[in-house]
């Protein structure tokens, strides 16, 4: 059953000076695991669509692991006017203001990307993914290769992700969280962000965790879907096994500075998407789009001449 309290595509409230609204999140309620197990049926996720020229590929762009669509607020702007294309931000399931759902698997992630991109006349398109969103982008490249007219996959491989210690060390630490309700807003964001710092000692990590802060009637809540996230984060952490290739053009878009794509996975992405390329931004962590936009916008518009 699904259970709208607010239905919306523009960015929701997160506690924060640049979002200042704030709602509820639609949550998927379910008693077994049917969902999985059965046929998958695609969950309407919260958009942002820029307009642009539609004779060009609209550009996608997926944010990663609790994150948001507002993530690429920026990004999504320049790249709307400095490319004249359109240009879409997407909360994944279980994130920002789209539903919650106990299938956090990639499998299903692409299959709500295959019901809003035709709905939205944005197919094919040039898919963006950061870390988690680059998985659900090379996987629908590699599954719906009709969908995506090229790829390109930020920081992240087709392989599985070590060092998962420190995401389940982010989830305890969020659900941990304490606050009072009715507390001004000001005064909660300080307050949650002490607490973080116990266990989440980089001050730039809390604050965007503390994006997923927001106030529902009161009561503070995180809008990310903690308990599913903690349930299935080695499935998230992984990679479904794929045995076609992608032939399309893909670019793989890597942090210098960070070490969650190795020498060791270039062969699996060599056999997957024979036709990529990898480029580094030097002096960039993950986060490559947020350390250097820059270099990360110039990477990004050499690709889609």
């Amino acid at each position: 059953m699904l259970c709208w309290a607010r239905s919306c595509r523009l960015p929701r409230g997160a506690l924060g000076p640049s979002t200042p609204s704030f709602s509820r999140v639609p949550v998927i309620r379910s008693s077994s695991n049917g969902q999985r197990e059965g046929k998958r049926r695609p969950l309407p996720l919260s958009y942002r669509l820029l307009d642009g020229e539609t004779t060009l590929p609209a550009i996608v762009l997926l944010h990663g692991l609790f994150g948001s669509k507002t993530n690429f607020n920026s990004i999504a702007k320049a790249l709307a006017q400095q490319t004249g294309r359109r240009v879409l931000t997407v909360d994944a399931r279980n994130h920002g203001d789209s539903p919650h759902s106990p299938d956090v698997s990639y499998e299903a992630m692409c299959q709500d990307l295959q019901s809003l991109l035709p709905q939205l006349d944005l197919a094919p398109c040039a898919l963006i993914g950061h870390s988690m969103g680059g998985k659900t982008a090379m996987l629908l490249a590699l599954q719906r290769p009709e969908l995506v007219e090229r790829l390109i996959a930020v920081d992240i491989s087709p392989v599985k992700t070590t060092g998962t210690s420190k995401f389940a060390t982010y989830v305890a630490a969020m659900k941990s969280i304490d606050i009072p309700d009715k507390m001004p807003r000001s005064q909660a964001r300080k307050l949650a962000d002490k607490q973080l710092s116990h266990a989440v000692q980089d001050m730039a990590m809390r604050q965007f965790l503390l994006t997923n802060l927001v106030e529902v009637d009161g009561h503070f809540q995180w809008r990310v879907n903690l308990d599913a996230l903690a349930e299935h984060l080695d499935e998230i952490m992984n990679f479904p096994p794929q045995q076609e290739p992608y032939s399309g053009p893909t670019l793989f878009l890597l942090g210098g500075s960070s070490h969650y794509v190795c020498p060791s996975h270039h062969p699996e992405i060599r056999r997957l998407f024979p036709g990529a390329r990898i480029q580094t931004v030097p002096n960039a962590n993950h986060w490559v789009h947020a350390d250097r936009p820059q270099d990360f916008m110039a990477a990004v518009q050499s690709f889609l001449v």
